[in-house]
């Protein structure tokens, strides 16, 4: 049983305010596999979407099971499948990070055995337009 105690704040300041996390990260070279300086803000938020939609979700130990983005599984599925599939995987990947208010601008295009997926993230920073394909 809880006492029917009232505790004061004793004179402490109990507002806050909430702050946002830097975005400064290394700065990745894809084609040289090298990090050379650092990119903040917009240019660290396409580096994040593009490493976001680079690993496979629940495949690598060193990484949260809410970072990633899962497609393996789509292998041998219907085109139409696929194609409403991604979509939303991409979304749900996205919107994991706190930066990135909504994903939208969907354009879908199949060919033989692959998605093309363009998109519009919408970030705290700006817009991000990315693409993405997707075999299956």
């Amino acid at each position: 049983m809880l006492p029917n105690t009232i505790y004061e704040n004793d004179g402490l300041e109990l507002d806050f305010e909430e702050a946002i996390e830097p975005s400064k990260n290394y700065k990745l070279l894809y084609d040289k596999n090298r990090c050379v300086g650092y990119v903040d803000e917009l240019e660290a938020m396409k580096q994040a979407i593009f490493l976001m939609l680079s690993v496979e979700r629940y495949d690598h130990i060193i990484y949260s099971w809410n970072f990633g983005v899962q497609f393996n599984d789509l292998f041998g599925k219907p085109t139409y499948y696929v194609a409403s599939e991604v979509k939303r995987r991409i979304r749900e990947a996205l919107l994991q990070d706190d930066r990135i208010n909504e994903v939208d601008s969907f354009i879908v295009s199949a060919h033989k055995n692959k998605v093309h997926i363009q998109y519009t993230a919408r970030t705290i920073y700006g817009d991000v337009t990315g693409e993405r394909e997707v075999e299956y």
